[in-house]
């Protein structure tokens, strides 16, 4: 038999077998073409090769003692390539050292075949380790199509939310319609502001890509609690008088309640998560860095960085924004009033991380723009 021979036969598995004595290829391929397709390599070089050639071997049948390359350096060689690493491979040696079948066993070898060669032995061991592999074959595909399945339902799952949260931020849009393209807007600006403080050792834990994700979807719900507040206040063209302004700052707690009340169980469970994280955003979205704004007058820190972060984009486009209350401001304009706040209205870290994509926030206004604000 050739180093490259195979021969054909019925069965549905493919075995390589490798030694560098013709006779033994001989033998063993003798004893197992009749059930098996057979290939031989007469050298560790070549049954590297097979290995990785068409038909591939479902199991490798490997002489240790071989001139060259041994059969360690073959099984070692095998187990680090990605395509042969799951091959099952039977040492076949006349060594009978039980640290030379502990070494190969350690290699990965999942079992051994003396010499001389015992027919029977030699069918058996070859017919339980094919069986072996095709129920690990077995197991690996359904365990794949498992994983697409969930992965399916996850996509269709995260869709829902996704359309779901939309719906939810829609309702605290269609009672300020002159607000237009603010949601998608602002979360723009929070994912590039999470997305530039990542870099940020003093941030980089919190803001991982997971994280960034979490905090920009519940950006959406920032203003939720608008729901609550009377048209006559929420609509009016002028200033507001304090009792109205008391009013409308509750739209900040309305909002937080809101979704702890919609997404608690009946054990009370705390928010975890995107929900904590929206929870954050509404409620605390007004405060200001220097302790002076509202509900809480929570300072600094103590603010919670999703909502620090939500504040700029929020004030930012606000700013550039029209409104009933007001006209637009320039975009030169709202940096200075942005620059201004920082260490008062606004973290410096969270400022910073602002001016460094100053061109991007611009670019996101005026794709998103909304009619009459050009």
């Amino acid at each position: 038999m050739s180093a490259s021979n195979s021969i054909q036969a019925p069965g549905r598995f493919t075995v390589l077998i490798v030694d560098d004595m013709p006779e033994n290829l001989a033998v063993l391929g003798e004893l197992l073409q009749s059930d098996y397709r057979v290939r031989a390599a007469s050298s560790g070089a070549r049954a590297l090769a097979a290995a990785v050639s068409e038909p591939r071997p479902d199991l490798i049948l490997l002489d240790v003692m071989m001139p060259e390359m041994d059969g360690y350096e073959v099984l070692e060689r095998l187990r680090a390539m990605p395509e042969t690493r799951d091959i099952p491979v039977i040492f076949v040696t006349a060594m009978d050292a039980a640290e030379d079948e502990a070494r190969g066993l350690d290699l990965g070898a999942v079992d051994y075949i003396a010499k001389p060669l015992r027919p029977s032995i030699v069918r058996a061991r070859v017919h339980n380790h094919l069986e072996l592999k095709q129920a690990r074959d077995r197991m690996r595909d359904q365990n794949a199509w498992l994983e697409g399945e969930v992965e399916h339902r996850l996509q269709e799952i995260r869709l829902i939310q996704d359309i779901s949260l939309r719906a939810l931020a829609n309702l605290a849009e269609t009672r300020d319609n002159e607000t237009g393209n603010h949601i998608l807007r602002t979360q723009g600006y929070v994912e590039l502001l999470c997305q530039e403080l990542s870099d940020n050792l003093k941030h980089r834990s919190l803001l991982t890509p997971d994280n960034i994700r979490v905090i920009s979807k519940a950006a959406q719900l920032h203003d939720i609690g608008k729901v609550g507040i009377p048209d006559h206040i929420l609509l009016k063209p002028g200033k507001l008088n304090e009792d109205e302004w008391r009013v409308m700052r509750t739209h900040t707690t309305l909002g937080a309640e809101a979704i702890r009340q919609a997404f608690h169980s009946e054990q009370e469970q705390p928010v975890f998560g995107f929900l904590r994280t929206a929870v954050e955003i509404a409620q605390s979205h007004h405060e200001r860095w220097d302790g002076s704004g509202y509900p809480h007058g929570l300072k600094g820190e103590a603010i919670p960085l999703p909502a620090r972060i939500m504040a700029l984009a929020d004030v930012f486009d606000a700013l550039i924004s029209k409104r009933v209350y007001k006209a637009a401001f320039s975009l030169e304009q709202s940096l200075g009033i942005i620059d201004e706040g920082r260490g008062t209205h606004f973290d410096p870290d969270v400022v910073d991380a602002f001016f460094a994509r100053a061109d991007e926030f611009r670019d996101i206004a005026l794709r998103l723009q909304d009619t009459g604000n050009a």
